[in-house]
C-alpha cells in the first residue's frame, strides 16, 4: 500500500503537502483490498503508520531473538548465527522482511537479509577489498580516480545487506548525527581539487541523515563550481521506499541540481509498486536513477532472473548501469560465483534485449584497481586490414575499419582464414532464424504477381531444406 484514499485520511495535511510538492498526485492510490501481502506480524498494522517511515526503522528487525519468532530455523542455525551477531549488524524493514518467502529458506530475498551459518566460514575473504581506505587523502573520502572522489557520510543503512563490501564501516556507531571536523575536511578537500567533477555521497547509507546533515553535504557541493555531477548512493528505494513519502527530502534533493541517484535492485521481487511509484517519484523530481546490481550466488545468478530484473527497471525507468561480481568481504564468501557464471549471463543479454538495459560486469579490482569491465570476446581474429567480429547469433563478419586500399594476397582458403585471407565477407551458422526470415520474404517478393496478399495461400515457412540454402545466401554479406 503507497498511500491511502482521502476518505479517512489520517494525515489529510501531509497528503496535501506531498501532492503540492509534485509527489504522486497524479496517481490514484490503490484500495486498501490492493495493499501488498504482510507478513502476519504486521498485519493489523494501520496503513498510515506502515507508510510512515519513522515507523519502519523504529519497528526493523534488528536481532536474531526477534528472527527466531518470524522465520523457521534448526536449532543449530540460530547457535551459528547467533554467534555472528556481535560481528555484523542486523536490520530489516517489515516491509522488505515482507518480501520474504517464508517457507522458503533459500528465498533470495532471505538471503540477502537474514543472517545465514555461512557467513562464519572463511574463505578468501578481506576487510577492506577495494583498499579504499588506503586512498583516503583525508577520513571519509577515497580519491582513486582522477576525476571523482567517494564520501563515507554514515554507517547507518535502512537495511544492512549481508555481502555489504563495507561491513567495516557499518560496524562503527555514535558521531554521524552532527557536522564533524572530518565533514568539513572531505568538503574543503573537494572544493581544493578542481579536477573532480564527480562526487559519490555514500555510506552506509545518505538517505538516512538527519535532512539538515544531508543539506549540508549538498549545499555545499552545489556551491563548488567545477563539481558537475553528485551521486547519491542509496537502497532506500529498494528497502524502505517509504522514506522517499517525504516531500521535504525530495525537495532536498531536487534543491541540489546536479543530484544523480545510484540505487541496488538485485531481484525482480524488489520491484514492488512501492519502489515503482518512488522512482517515478524521483523521476518527476528531476533525478536520473541508475542501477548496481551484484551477481550473487542463489539470488540472481541465472540468465532468467536477470533477464526479468533488467526489463523491470525499464519498464519503472531506472538504467541497468552496472553488474558487480561480489567482492571477497569478509562473511560473504558464499555468494561468489564464478567469473564464467557472470559471462554467461551477459553473453545471454547482448543481442537479446534492449542495449538500454544491459549493464556493465564489472570486477572491482583487489589494491585499488578500481572497476575492470568484462564481457565475452567479439573479436575473434584480426589481420593489418580488417577484423573479425562475432555477434550474438554467432556470425562472423568481416569489418574494415579503415578506408585503404587492401595489403593482404587472397588465398584460396576456408572458415575464418577466408574471411581474412580469402573473398568471403561473412560466416552464418545453419538454421539461423533471421536468414529464415530473409528468405520468406524474399519468396513473397519473387511470386507471381497476384499469387500472394489477394486471397491466394501465403508461401510456405523455412523448411530444413530452406536453411540449409542459409549459408550460402549469407556467404558474401
Amino acid at each position: 500500500m503507497f498511500l491511502e484514499s482521502e476518505v479517512d485520511d489520517p494525515l489529510p495535511s501531509a497528503r496535501t503537502a506531498f501532492s503540492a510538492s509534485g509527489g504522486f498526485e497524479d496517481d490514484e492510490p490503490p484500495s486498501r483490498h490492493s495493499r501488498p501481502s504482510r507478513h502476519p506480524q504486521w498485519q493489523d498494522v494501520p496503513d498510515h503508520q506502515w507508510d510512515d517511515w519513522k515507523w519502519q526503522q523504529a519497528n526493523a528487525i534488528r536481532s536474531v531473538r526477534q528472527l527466531r519468532s518470524l522465520l523457521p530455523f534448526t536449532r543449530d542455525e540460530l547457535e551459528a548465527i547467533g554467534k555472528l551477531e556481535a560481528d555484523y549488524k542486523v536490520a530489516i524493514p517489515p516491509y522488505y522482511f515482507s518480501l520474504i518467502d517464508t517457507d522458503d529458506p533459500e528465498d533470495p530475498i532471505r538471503l540477502q537479509s537474514v543472517p545465514s551459518s555461512l557467513e562464519g566460514e572463511g574463505g578468501f575473504e578481506l576487510e577492506d577489498p577495494l583498499e579504499e581506505d588506503k586512498d583516503s587523502p583525508v577520513p571519509g573520502l577515497t580519491h582513486r580516480y582522477p576525476d571523482r572522489v567517494l564520501m563515507l557520510t554514515t554507517p547507518n543503512c535502512t537495511m544492512y545487506c549481508r555481502y555489504c563490501t563495507r561491513k567495516r564501516a557499518t560496524l562503527t556507531r555514535g558521531g554521524w548525527e552532527g557536522i564533524s571536523k572530518d565533514d568539513e575536511r572531505m568538503i574543503d578537500y573537494i572544493r581544493n581539487h578542481s579536477e573532480i567533477k564527480d562526487v559519490i555521497v555514500s555510506g552506509g547509507d545518505p538517505l538516512t541523515l538527519p535532512i539538515s546533515k544531508l543539506k549540508f553535504y549538498l549545499d555545499a557541493l552545489k556551491a563548488i563550481p567545477h563539481v558537475d555531477v553528485i551521486r547519491i548512493g542509496t537502497r532506500v528505494p529498494v528497502t524502505m521506499p517509504q522514506r522517499l513519502y517525504d516531500p521535504e527530502l525530495l525537495q532536498l534533493l531536487e534543491s541540489a541540481e546536479k543530484v544523480y541517484i545510484q540505487t541496488h535492485f538485485n531481484h525482480p521481487r524488489e520491484i514492488t509498486p512501492e519502489a515503482a511509484r518512488v522512482c517515478k517519484s524521483l523521476l518527476r523530481h528531476g533525478m536520473m536513477i541508475n542501477n548496481h546490481s551484484v551477481l550473487l550466488k542463489g539470488v540472481n545468478d541465472d540468465l532468467g532472473t536477470m533477464k526479468e530484473l533488467l526489463r523491470g527497471l525499464l519498464r519503472i525507468k531506472v538504467r541497468p548501469y552496472y553488474l558487480f561480481h561480489c567482492d571477497p568481504v569478509t562473511g560473504a564468501g558464499h555468494f561468489r560465483t564464478s567469473v564464467w557464471k557472470g559471462m554467461e549471463i551477459m553473453e545471454g543479454l547482448r543481442g537479446h534485449m534492449s542495449g538500454i538495459g544491459i549493464p556493465t560486469y564489472v570486477v572491482d579490482s583487489p589494491h585499488g584497481g578500481g572497476k575492470i569491465p568484462l564481457m565475452p570476446n567479439y573479436m575473434v581474429s584480426m589481420s593489418d586490414d580488417a577484423v573479425i567480429l562475432r555477434n550474438y547469433e554467432g556470425m562472423l563478419v568481416r569489418y574494415q575499419a579503415e578506408d585503404k586500399p587492401v595489403s593482404s594476397q587472397k588465398t584460396a582458403t576456408r572458415g575464418v582464414s577466408a574471411l581474412i585471407q580469402g573473398d568471403k565477407t561473412s560466416l552464418m551458422p545453419e538454421g539461423n532464424e533471421r536468414m529464415a526470415r530473409r528468405r520468406q520474404l524474399q519468396l513473397v517478393e519473387d511470386a507471381p504477381s497476384g499469387s500472394c496478399g489477394s486471397g491466394d495461400s501465403p508461401p510456405p515457412p523455412a523448411t530444413s531444406s530452406t536453411r540449409t540454402l542459409l549459408p550460402m545466401l549469407a556467404a558474401n554479406g
